[in-house]
Protein backbone atom coordinates (compact mmCIF):
# COMPACT_ATOMS: atom_id res chain seq x y z
CA UNK A 1 0.00 0.00 0.00
CA UNK A 2 1.13 3.50 -1.03
CA UNK A 3 2.37 5.63 1.83
CA UNK A 4 -0.72 6.16 4.53
CA UNK A 5 -0.23 10.08 4.51
CA UNK A 6 0.44 10.17 0.53
CA UNK A 7 -2.76 8.13 -0.72
CA UNK A 8 -5.12 10.50 1.78
CA UNK A 9 -2.99 13.61 0.70
CA UNK A 10 -3.99 12.44 -3.18
CA UNK A 11 -7.66 11.33 -2.08
CA UNK A 12 -8.45 14.77 -1.04
CA UNK A 13 -6.52 16.69 -3.81
CA UNK A 14 -9.08 14.60 -6.28
CA UNK A 15 -11.98 15.60 -4.13
CA UNK A 16 -10.68 19.66 -4.59
CA UNK A 17 -9.97 18.85 -8.32
CA UNK A 18 -13.06 17.63 -9.29
CA UNK A 19 -14.87 20.71 -7.99
CA UNK A 20 -12.71 23.35 -10.09
CA UNK A 21 -14.80 25.88 -11.93
CA UNK A 22 -12.70 25.52 -14.93
CA UNK A 23 -13.45 21.71 -14.63
CA UNK A 24 -17.60 21.74 -14.05
CA UNK A 25 -18.49 25.16 -15.37
CA UNK A 26 -18.72 24.32 -19.19
CA UNK A 27 -21.19 22.17 -19.87
CA UNK A 28 -23.60 24.04 -17.52
CA UNK A 29 -23.56 27.52 -19.13
CA UNK A 30 -26.82 28.72 -21.18
CA UNK A 31 -26.96 29.56 -24.90
CA UNK A 32 -26.45 33.34 -25.26
CA UNK A 33 -29.59 35.43 -24.88
CA UNK A 34 -30.80 37.64 -27.70
CA UNK A 35 -30.26 40.89 -25.08
CA UNK A 36 -27.18 41.54 -22.53
CA UNK A 37 -25.68 38.62 -20.34
CA UNK A 38 -24.87 39.98 -17.11
CA UNK A 39 -22.63 37.86 -14.83
CA UNK A 40 -22.67 38.08 -11.03
CA UNK A 41 -22.03 36.47 -8.32
CA UNK A 42 -20.58 36.12 -4.74
CA UNK A 43 -18.79 33.01 -2.87
CA UNK A 44 -14.87 31.77 -2.78
CA UNK A 45 -14.84 30.30 -6.06
CA UNK A 46 -16.69 32.62 -7.75
CA UNK A 47 -13.71 34.55 -9.18
CA UNK A 48 -12.52 31.53 -10.62
CA UNK A 49 -15.84 30.68 -12.00
CA UNK A 50 -16.10 33.78 -13.84
CA UNK A 51 -13.09 33.22 -15.63
CA UNK A 52 -13.86 29.71 -16.52
CA UNK A 53 -17.92 31.42 -17.76
CA UNK A 54 -15.41 33.53 -19.92
CA UNK A 55 -14.03 31.10 -21.48
CA UNK A 56 -17.09 29.94 -22.76
CA UNK A 57 -17.83 32.81 -24.62
CA UNK A 58 -14.70 34.01 -26.18
CA UNK A 59 -16.02 35.94 -29.01
CA UNK A 60 -18.37 37.72 -27.20
CA UNK A 61 -19.65 40.54 -25.09
CA UNK A 62 -20.30 39.97 -21.43
CA UNK A 63 -20.17 42.34 -18.49
CA UNK A 64 -20.78 41.54 -14.43
CA UNK A 65 -18.91 41.48 -11.31
CA UNK A 66 -18.70 39.22 -8.60
CA UNK A 67 -17.03 39.38 -5.00
CA UNK A 68 -15.04 37.07 -3.98
CA UNK A 69 -12.79 36.47 -0.40
CA UNK A 70 -9.26 38.46 0.08
CA UNK A 71 -6.94 36.27 -1.61
CA UNK A 72 -9.11 34.56 -3.75
CA UNK A 73 -9.19 36.65 -7.03
CA UNK A 74 -8.40 35.71 -10.58
CA UNK A 75 -7.72 38.15 -13.99
CA UNK A 76 -10.78 38.07 -15.85
CA UNK A 77 -11.28 40.23 -18.86
CA UNK A 78 -14.65 41.79 -18.83
CA UNK A 79 -15.80 40.27 -15.30
CA UNK A 80 -15.32 42.83 -12.81
CA UNK A 81 -13.92 40.73 -9.32
CA UNK A 82 -14.13 42.57 -6.19
CA UNK A 83 -12.93 41.25 -3.02
CA UNK A 84 -14.18 41.50 0.71
CA UNK A 85 -14.11 39.65 3.58
CA UNK A 86 -14.73 36.52 5.13
CA UNK A 87 -16.83 35.02 7.46
CA UNK A 88 -17.13 38.46 9.31
CA UNK A 89 -18.63 41.26 6.61
CA UNK A 90 -16.91 43.96 6.06
CA UNK A 91 -17.52 47.40 3.85
CA UNK A 92 -16.20 46.24 0.66
CA UNK A 93 -18.81 43.45 0.17
CA UNK A 94 -21.74 46.09 1.50
CA UNK A 95 -20.60 48.27 -1.53
CA UNK A 96 -20.24 45.15 -3.77
CA UNK A 97 -23.85 44.53 -2.93
CA UNK A 98 -24.93 47.78 -3.81
CA UNK A 99 -23.20 47.99 -7.54
CA UNK A 100 -24.48 44.74 -7.86
CA UNK A 101 -27.91 45.37 -7.26
CA UNK A 102 -27.90 48.07 -9.31
CA UNK A 103 -26.16 46.89 -12.35
CA UNK A 104 -29.52 44.33 -12.71
CA UNK A 105 -31.73 46.88 -12.28
CA UNK A 106 -33.80 47.71 -15.31
CA UNK A 107 -33.40 44.90 -17.69
CA UNK A 108 -35.93 43.56 -19.85
CA UNK A 109 -37.55 39.86 -20.80
CA UNK A 110 -34.50 39.54 -23.75
CA UNK A 111 -31.53 39.56 -20.94
CA UNK A 112 -29.90 37.00 -19.09
CA UNK A 113 -28.28 37.39 -15.76
CA UNK A 114 -25.65 34.27 -14.99
CA UNK A 115 -25.45 34.04 -11.26
CA UNK A 116 -22.49 32.17 -10.05
CA UNK A 117 -22.85 31.34 -6.36
CA UNK A 118 -20.21 29.42 -4.00
CA UNK A 119 -19.75 28.78 -0.32
CA UNK A 120 -18.89 32.02 1.66
CA UNK A 121 -21.42 34.24 -0.66
CA UNK A 122 -23.51 34.70 2.70
CA UNK A 123 -20.53 36.86 3.94
CA UNK A 124 -18.99 38.32 1.26
CA UNK A 125 -23.25 39.92 0.05
CA UNK A 126 -23.05 41.93 2.68
CA UNK A 127 -26.08 44.46 2.51
CA UNK A 128 -28.23 44.92 6.03
CA UNK A 129 -31.93 45.78 5.68
CA UNK A 130 -32.69 49.33 6.52
CA UNK A 131 -32.40 50.29 9.85
CA UNK A 132 -29.26 47.66 10.51
CA UNK A 133 -25.98 48.80 10.32
CA UNK A 134 -23.17 46.85 8.65
CA UNK A 135 -21.58 46.46 12.83
CA UNK A 136 -24.30 45.05 13.63
CA UNK A 137 -24.76 42.08 11.00
CA UNK A 138 -20.96 41.80 12.27
CA UNK A 139 -21.45 41.09 15.62
CA UNK A 140 -25.17 38.94 14.93
CA UNK A 141 -22.80 36.83 12.44
CA UNK A 142 -19.68 36.45 15.31
CA UNK A 143 -22.31 35.20 17.92
CA UNK A 144 -23.81 32.58 15.46
CA UNK A 145 -20.48 31.35 14.53
CA UNK A 146 -18.87 30.47 18.24
CA UNK A 147 -22.33 29.04 19.03
CA UNK A 148 -22.95 26.09 17.73
CA UNK A 149 -25.60 26.73 15.47
CA UNK A 150 -25.70 24.81 11.95
CA UNK A 151 -24.89 26.42 8.69
CA UNK A 152 -28.70 26.25 8.11
CA UNK A 153 -29.48 28.03 11.19
CA UNK A 154 -26.82 30.36 10.70
CA UNK A 155 -27.88 31.38 7.07
CA UNK A 156 -31.81 31.51 8.59
CA UNK A 157 -30.80 34.19 10.20
CA UNK A 158 -29.04 36.46 7.59
CA UNK A 159 -31.34 36.10 5.09
CA UNK A 160 -34.18 38.06 7.02
CA UNK A 161 -31.48 40.63 7.81
CA UNK A 162 -30.17 41.20 4.48
CA UNK A 163 -31.42 43.44 1.45
CA UNK A 164 -29.91 41.08 -1.24
CA UNK A 165 -30.26 37.12 0.14
CA UNK A 166 -32.94 35.63 0.14
CA UNK A 167 -33.87 35.93 -3.32
CA UNK A 168 -34.04 39.62 -3.09
CA UNK A 169 -31.29 39.68 -6.14
CA UNK A 170 -33.35 37.36 -8.22
CA UNK A 171 -36.29 39.81 -7.91
CA UNK A 172 -34.20 42.78 -8.75
CA UNK A 173 -33.20 41.18 -11.92
CA UNK A 174 -37.04 40.56 -13.05
CA UNK A 175 -37.99 40.28 -15.78
CA UNK A 176 -34.71 39.09 -17.29
CA UNK A 177 -34.39 35.21 -16.96
CA UNK A 178 -32.00 33.88 -13.98
CA UNK A 179 -29.74 31.15 -14.24
CA UNK A 180 -27.87 30.02 -10.84
CA UNK A 181 -24.82 28.20 -11.25
CA UNK A 182 -24.12 26.57 -8.02
CA UNK A 183 -20.90 25.13 -6.40
CA UNK A 184 -22.96 23.91 -3.12
CA UNK A 185 -20.99 23.77 0.73
CA UNK A 186 -23.80 23.02 2.72
CA UNK A 187 -25.51 19.94 3.38
CA UNK A 188 -28.57 18.38 1.88
CA UNK A 189 -27.05 20.73 -0.71
CA UNK A 190 -30.27 22.88 -0.73
CA UNK A 191 -29.81 26.46 -3.09
CA UNK A 192 -31.55 28.46 0.15
CA UNK A 193 -28.95 27.74 1.96
CA UNK A 194 -25.91 28.36 0.10
CA UNK A 195 -24.40 31.76 0.02
CA UNK A 196 -28.08 32.37 1.95
CA UNK A 197 -29.79 32.07 -1.51
CA UNK A 198 -29.50 35.31 -2.80
CA UNK A 199 -31.13 34.52 -6.27
CA UNK A 200 -33.48 31.48 -4.99
CA UNK A 201 -36.24 32.38 -2.99
CA UNK A 202 -36.87 30.71 0.41
CA UNK A 203 -39.62 28.70 2.35
CA UNK A 204 -38.51 29.91 5.60
CA UNK A 205 -40.13 32.77 7.68
CA UNK A 206 -39.27 35.59 9.96
CA UNK A 207 -40.05 33.91 12.69
CA UNK A 208 -38.06 30.98 11.88
CA UNK A 209 -34.98 33.28 11.84
CA UNK A 210 -36.37 34.73 15.98
CA UNK A 211 -36.02 31.19 16.95
CA UNK A 212 -32.93 30.76 15.85
CA UNK A 213 -31.81 33.61 17.90
CA UNK A 214 -33.54 32.29 20.75
CA UNK A 215 -32.54 29.28 20.71
CA UNK A 216 -28.83 29.84 21.05
CA UNK A 217 -29.46 32.85 23.42
CA UNK A 218 -27.63 35.74 20.66
CA UNK A 219 -28.36 39.27 21.97
CA UNK A 220 -29.27 41.39 19.49
CA UNK A 221 -30.42 45.28 19.20
CA UNK A 222 -33.87 45.81 19.57
CA UNK A 223 -34.88 47.38 16.20
CA UNK A 224 -33.09 43.97 14.80
CA UNK A 225 -36.12 41.75 17.11
CA UNK A 226 -38.82 44.36 15.84
CA UNK A 227 -37.44 44.01 12.07
CA UNK A 228 -38.49 40.22 12.66
CA UNK A 229 -41.04 40.20 14.86
CA UNK A 230 -42.69 42.63 12.49
CA UNK A 231 -42.31 40.02 9.34
CA UNK A 232 -40.62 43.29 7.90
CA UNK A 233 -37.37 41.36 7.13
CA UNK A 234 -39.47 39.24 5.47
CA UNK A 235 -37.86 37.28 2.24
CA UNK A 236 -38.96 36.38 -0.78
CA UNK A 237 -41.32 33.22 -0.78
CA UNK A 238 -41.57 31.08 -3.87
CA UNK A 239 -43.99 31.79 -5.86
CA UNK A 240 -43.94 35.71 -5.38
CA UNK A 241 -45.07 37.56 -8.81
CA UNK A 242 -42.01 39.75 -8.59
CA UNK A 243 -39.48 36.97 -8.92
CA UNK A 244 -38.34 36.27 -13.02
CA UNK A 245 -38.31 33.06 -14.39
CA UNK A 246 -35.50 31.22 -12.41
CA UNK A 247 -33.27 27.79 -13.84
CA UNK A 248 -31.07 26.78 -10.80
CA UNK A 249 -28.33 24.38 -11.65
CA UNK A 250 -26.24 22.63 -9.04
CA UNK A 251 -22.45 21.77 -10.95
CA UNK A 252 -20.57 20.25 -8.09
CA UNK A 253 -21.49 19.50 -5.15
CA UNK A 254 -20.04 17.77 -1.53
CA UNK A 255 -21.06 14.15 -2.89
CA UNK A 256 -19.00 14.47 -6.27
CA UNK A 257 -16.14 15.13 -4.21
CA UNK A 258 -16.59 12.23 -2.00
CA UNK A 259 -17.04 10.05 -4.67
CA UNK A 260 -13.89 11.78 -6.56
CA UNK A 261 -11.77 10.41 -3.81
CA UNK A 262 -13.37 7.15 -3.58
CA UNK A 263 -12.20 6.42 -7.47
CA UNK A 264 -8.86 7.98 -6.52
CA UNK A 265 -8.12 5.34 -4.05
CA UNK A 266 -10.17 2.25 -6.16
CA UNK A 267 -7.15 2.75 -8.68
CA UNK A 268 -5.34 2.28 -6.11
CA UNK A 269 -6.65 -0.72 -4.91
CA UNK A 270 -8.40 0.77 -1.77
CA UNK A 271 -11.91 0.01 -0.80
CA UNK A 272 -13.86 3.17 -0.15
CA UNK A 273 -17.28 3.91 1.92
CA UNK A 274 -19.15 7.04 2.10
CA UNK A 275 -20.67 7.27 5.13
CA UNK A 276 -22.74 10.23 3.89
CA UNK A 277 -22.31 13.64 2.35
CA UNK A 278 -24.41 16.01 4.47
CA UNK A 279 -22.78 14.81 8.47
CA UNK A 280 -23.46 17.38 10.81
CA UNK A 281 -23.28 17.92 14.63
CA UNK A 282 -20.74 18.90 17.32
CA UNK A 283 -16.83 18.09 15.74
CA UNK A 284 -15.64 16.61 18.66
CA UNK A 285 -19.01 14.29 19.06
CA UNK A 286 -18.73 12.83 14.98
CA UNK A 287 -15.52 12.06 15.72
CA UNK A 288 -16.40 9.93 18.71
CA UNK A 289 -18.61 8.09 16.68
CA UNK A 290 -16.64 8.06 13.59
CA UNK A 291 -13.81 6.55 15.54
CA UNK A 292 -15.72 4.22 17.30
CA UNK A 293 -16.59 2.94 13.74
CA UNK A 294 -13.11 2.81 12.68
CA UNK A 295 -12.05 0.66 15.66
CA UNK A 296 -14.68 -1.98 14.71
CA UNK A 297 -13.34 -2.64 11.09
CA UNK A 298 -10.00 -2.82 12.21
CA UNK A 299 -10.59 -5.16 15.22
CA UNK A 300 -14.15 -7.07 13.98
CA UNK A 301 -13.68 -6.18 10.14
CA UNK A 302 -17.22 -5.03 10.30
CA UNK A 303 -19.33 -3.58 8.75
CA UNK A 304 -16.75 -3.19 6.32
CA UNK A 305 -13.03 -5.32 5.85
CA UNK A 306 -10.05 -3.53 6.44
CA UNK A 307 -7.51 -2.25 4.04
CA UNK A 308 -10.64 0.36 3.36
CA UNK A 309 -11.39 4.10 3.75
CA UNK A 310 -13.77 5.64 5.75
CA UNK A 311 -15.54 9.11 3.76
CA UNK A 312 -17.57 11.36 4.81
CA UNK A 313 -18.51 15.19 4.26
CA UNK A 314 -21.07 17.96 5.86
CA UNK A 315 -20.47 20.43 8.04
CA UNK A 316 -19.81 19.93 11.88
CA UNK A 317 -19.86 22.91 14.46
CA UNK A 318 -17.65 24.00 17.15
CA UNK A 319 -19.59 25.89 20.14
CA UNK A 320 -16.58 27.82 20.91
CA UNK A 321 -15.35 28.05 25.15
CA UNK A 322 -11.81 28.48 24.60
CA UNK A 323 -9.08 30.88 23.49
CA UNK A 324 -7.53 28.51 20.46
CA UNK A 325 -7.30 28.79 17.21
CA UNK A 326 -10.19 26.90 16.11
CA UNK A 327 -11.37 24.93 13.25
CA UNK A 328 -13.93 22.22 12.88
CA UNK A 329 -11.74 19.98 10.83
CA UNK A 330 -8.90 20.24 13.86
CA UNK A 331 -11.40 20.18 16.58
CA UNK A 332 -12.33 16.58 15.06
CA UNK A 333 -9.25 15.45 14.82
CA UNK A 334 -8.39 15.90 18.30
CA UNK A 335 -10.88 14.05 18.95
CA UNK A 336 -10.34 11.09 16.59
CA UNK A 337 -7.05 11.23 17.79
CA UNK A 338 -8.15 10.49 21.58
CA UNK A 339 -11.30 8.25 20.71
CA UNK A 340 -8.28 6.03 18.80
CA UNK A 341 -5.39 6.45 21.13
CA UNK A 342 -2.98 5.22 18.86
CA UNK A 343 -5.04 2.40 17.21
CA UNK A 344 -2.03 0.96 15.26
CA UNK A 345 -2.76 1.46 11.63
CA UNK A 346 -5.36 4.11 11.68
CA UNK A 347 -4.72 7.49 9.92
CA UNK A 348 -6.67 10.15 9.29
CA UNK A 349 -7.41 13.74 7.39
CA UNK A 350 -9.73 16.13 7.45
CA UNK A 351 -9.75 19.23 5.92
CA UNK A 352 -11.98 22.00 4.35
CA UNK A 353 -12.24 21.97 0.70
CA UNK A 354 -12.05 25.87 0.46
CA UNK A 355 -8.25 25.82 2.12
CA UNK A 356 -9.50 27.46 5.06
CA UNK A 357 -10.64 25.84 8.43
CA UNK A 358 -12.19 27.95 10.54
CA UNK A 359 -10.38 31.50 10.56
CA UNK A 360 -6.69 29.96 10.01
CA UNK A 361 -5.15 29.87 6.31
CA UNK A 362 -5.26 25.92 6.79
CA UNK A 363 -7.41 23.43 5.39
CA UNK A 364 -6.74 20.88 7.97
CA UNK A 365 -4.53 18.47 9.69
CA UNK A 366 -3.19 14.67 9.46
CA UNK A 367 -3.28 11.69 12.20
CA UNK A 368 -2.06 9.26 12.76
CA UNK A 369 -1.00 6.34 15.37
CA UNK A 370 1.68 8.09 16.63
CA UNK A 371 -0.04 11.38 16.92
CA UNK A 372 -0.30 11.38 20.97
CA UNK A 373 2.64 9.91 21.70
CA UNK A 374 4.70 12.73 19.58
CA UNK A 375 2.28 15.13 21.30
CA UNK A 376 3.96 14.27 24.65
CA UNK A 377 7.12 14.35 23.58
CA UNK A 378 6.59 17.97 23.08
CA UNK A 379 4.88 18.76 26.25
CA UNK A 380 1.66 18.42 24.68
CA UNK A 381 -1.89 17.72 26.13
CA UNK A 382 -4.27 16.68 23.66
CA UNK A 383 -6.66 16.88 26.00
CA UNK A 384 -6.08 20.74 26.76
CA UNK A 385 -5.73 21.39 23.57
CA UNK A 386 -9.54 20.17 22.93
CA UNK A 387 -10.84 21.84 25.65
CA UNK A 388 -9.54 24.99 24.57
CA UNK A 389 -10.52 24.74 21.06
CA UNK A 390 -6.75 24.87 19.70
CA UNK A 391 -6.62 22.62 16.91
CA UNK A 392 -4.60 24.85 14.76
CA UNK A 393 -1.98 25.12 17.54
CA UNK A 394 -2.05 21.54 18.44
CA UNK A 395 -1.53 20.75 14.74
CA UNK A 396 1.37 23.09 14.26
CA UNK A 397 3.35 21.91 16.29
CA UNK A 398 3.17 18.45 15.60
CA UNK A 399 3.99 19.80 11.72
CA UNK A 400 1.05 17.95 10.86
CA UNK A 401 -1.25 20.75 9.38
CA UNK A 402 -2.05 20.45 5.74
CA UNK A 403 -2.04 23.43 3.45
CA UNK A 404 -2.91 23.92 0.33
CA UNK A 405 -3.52 27.81 -0.24
CA UNK A 406 -6.73 29.20 -1.95
CA UNK A 407 -8.45 26.33 -3.92
CA UNK A 408 -10.64 28.47 -5.50
CA UNK A 409 -13.65 25.89 -4.78
CA UNK A 410 -15.92 24.95 -1.88
CA UNK A 411 -17.48 21.67 -1.41
CA UNK A 412 -17.29 21.46 2.40
CA UNK A 413 -15.38 19.04 4.85
CA UNK A 414 -13.72 16.49 3.54
CA UNK A 415 -12.74 13.76 5.92
CA UNK A 416 -10.85 10.70 5.12
CA UNK A 417 -10.55 7.68 7.84
CA UNK A 418 -7.96 5.03 6.19
CA UNK A 419 -7.86 1.60 8.23
CA UNK A 420 -5.09 -0.25 7.02
CA UNK A 421 -5.46 -3.56 8.16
Amino acid sequence: MENPRALLDRMFSAAIASAQPGVCIPQHVPPLPKGRLIVIGAGKASAAMARAVEGCYPDKKLEGLVVTRYGYAVQCSHIEIVEAAHPVPDEAGLKASQRMLKMVSGLTEDDLVLCLISGGGSSLLALPMDGITLGEKQQINRALLKSGASISEINCVRRHLSAIKGGRLARACYPATVVNLIISDVPGDDPADIASGPAVPDPTTCQDALAVLERYAIEVPDRVKELLASGRGESVKPGDAGLPEIVTRLIATPQMALEAAAKEAARLGIACHILGDAIEGEARDVAKVMGGIALHVKRRGQPFSPPCVLLSGGETTVTVKGNGRGGRNVEFLLSLALTLRGEPGIHALAGDTDGVDGSEEVAGAHVAPDTLTRAFELGLSPADSLSRNDGHGFFERLGDAVVTGPTLTNVNDFRAILIAG
